[in-house]
C-alpha cells in the first residue's frame, strides 16, 4: 500500500481519534494527523500489512503524548469547535451523560484508552493489541479488566 493509499484509507479515522482525545481545535488535530503520517512515511517498511489502522492509532497515541508534553497556550475560545461535535459520537455521549461522565472520570487513563480503542475505534483482538503495543492476550485481559472496572463505577453511581 502506498502512503497516498494509506492516507486516503485512514486519515479521517486518525483525525477523529485525535479530535476525541484533544477536546481542542480541529486545526490542531489536522496538524497532529499530519505528524502521524510523517512517521508512517518514515517507517513505511515496518507497517504491518492488514494492521495499518491499529498501527496508525499506536503512532497517534505517541504523537499525542509528545504533543501534551510540550508547553502550549490555548485560547479558551478554541477549546472546542462546535461544528466538530457529532451527537452520535460515543465520546460526546459519555461527556453529556452525568452518570457516564462521573464513572468514566474515575477510571484510570489506561482503562479509558483501552475502552476508547475498543468501543469508539472498533478495535479488538490483534488490532487492539497492535494499537496498545502489547500481546493479544494482554489486550484481551486489559479490555476485560477495563470493562469490569467501568461496570463497577457505573454501579456505584446508581
Amino acid at each position: 500500500m502506498t502512503l497516498e493509499e494509506l492516507f486516503d484509507a485512514h486519515a479521517q479515522q486518525v483525525r477523529r481519534y485525535l479530535i476525541r482525545r484533544l477536546g481542542g481545535p480541529a486545526a490542531l488535530a489536522d496538524d497532529l494527523t499530519g505528524d502521524v503520517f510523517v512517521v508512517a512515511w518514515r517507517r513505511r517498511e515496518s507497517i504491518p500489512e492488514g494492521m495499518e489502522l491499529p498501527w496508525l492509532y499506536a503512532v497517534a497515541r505517541r504523537v499525542l503524548a509528545n504533543h501534551r508534553r510540550r508547553p502550549t497556550e490555548v485560547l479558551v475560545a478554541d477549546l472546542r469547535d462546535v461544528e466538530e461535535i457529532d451527537d452520535a459520537d460515543p465520546g460526546h455521549l459519555v461527556t453529556e451523560d452525568l452518570t457516564l461522565r462521573t464513572a468514566w472520570q474515575k477510571l484510570s487513563p489506561r482503562d479509558r484508552e483501552v475502552l476508547r480503542l475498543s468501543a469508539w475505534e472498533g478495535l479488538d483482538g490483534s488490532a487492539l493489541a497492535t494499537a496498545l503495543g502489547i500481546s493479544v492476550s494482554g489486550a484481551g485481559a486489559a479490555l476485560s479488566r477495563a470493562r469490569a472496572r467501568f461496570r463497577e463505577e457505573l454501579a456505584a453511581q446508581v
